[in-house]
């Protein structure tokens, strides 16, 4: 019970600083993003046995330069190549069996910059288009990862046979995941309902992006855990691990989500 208590009240702290930091205000939105790229960069270095000076500078730098950006933030196409080849790099190594954690410290700076580093920044970019804030399309996000999350684990639990990809995720199953994109895909066709910003259709391609590739995203994060022989990546959150485990979904689907919503809607 306690073990209970514990996970369900740090959780319960991370959803509140996180919407409530989206809805008061962009400042807020940016300072607290910023503080959990930090976070998440540290934990990943960890991981990878890097001291990840690199990575820290370029994230500064990425939060330096969005800060002195007037307008057009979505014109980053260049950046945004370079964290879908991140994505692209991450994907092989998830379903190669002979890829390890590089022993390199180039490469392993290099993987996290274009894994984590900008995809933490293109999380910060989503809310913004033409220099107006939409802090609703964070929300919307959250609301449709924290689904997909939810009913693949219960879904899974209660109906699961059949392992999706055992060797790095031994808890997770064909099962899940099917009720996580059907309960995901139900959520986004809500939303549609409450939300102007983006009509039906393009809601529940967002919802397919957010179940299949965030789904992806805790599975590329579980290997370099399982690599790193470690059950999670950090222990600033009582009950859940490390705030890495928490937002490695977001972080994969965040350059997606950015490439769909800023240069194909």
């Amino acid at each position: 019970m306690n073990s209970f208590l514990q996970r369900s009240f740090s959780g319960l702290i991370y959803v509140i600083l996180f919407i409530g930091s989206v809805l008061y205000s962009e400042e807020s939105f940016v300072t607290l993003t910023a503080i959990f790229g930090l976070i998440c960069i540290r934990e990943f270095s960890k991981l990878i046995n890097s001291k990840g000076y690199v990575s820290y500078f370029v994230f500064i730098s990425l939060i330096v330069y969005f800060v002195l950006m007037d307008e057009g933030i979505e014109r980053a196409l260049p950046l945004l190549f370079l964290a879908l080849s991140g994505s692209i790099h991450v994907l092989f190594y998830l379903f190669s069996k002979k890829m390890q954690i590089p022993k390199n410290t180039i490469l392993k700076e290099d993987i996290s910059i274009r894994y984590l580093v900008l995809s933490s920044g293109f999380l910060m970019f989503l809310p913004f288009s033409g220099g107006s804030y939409q802090p609703y399309i964070i929300v919307y996000l959250l609301l449709l990862i924290w689904t997909n999350d939810s009913f693949a684990y219960l879904v899974g639990k209660n109906f699961g046979k059949h392992k999706l990809y055992e060797s790095v995720s031994p808890k997770k199953t064909i099962e899940g995941f099917i009720g996580g994109v059907v309960f995901t895909m139900i959520t986004g066709v809500a939303i549609s309902y409450y939300s102007d910003l983006f009509p039906l259709i393009h809601w529940i391609i967002l919802s397919l992006f957010v179940a299949i590739l965030g789904t992806i995203g805790d599975l590329i994060e579980s290997k370099f855990k399982r690599q790193a022989r470690v059950k999670d990546s950090g222990n600033i959150m009582p009950g859940h691990g490390g705030l890495l485990d928490r937002l490695d979904s977001l972080l994969f689907v965040a350059p997606f989500v950015y490439l769909y919503i800023y240069y194909i809607i």
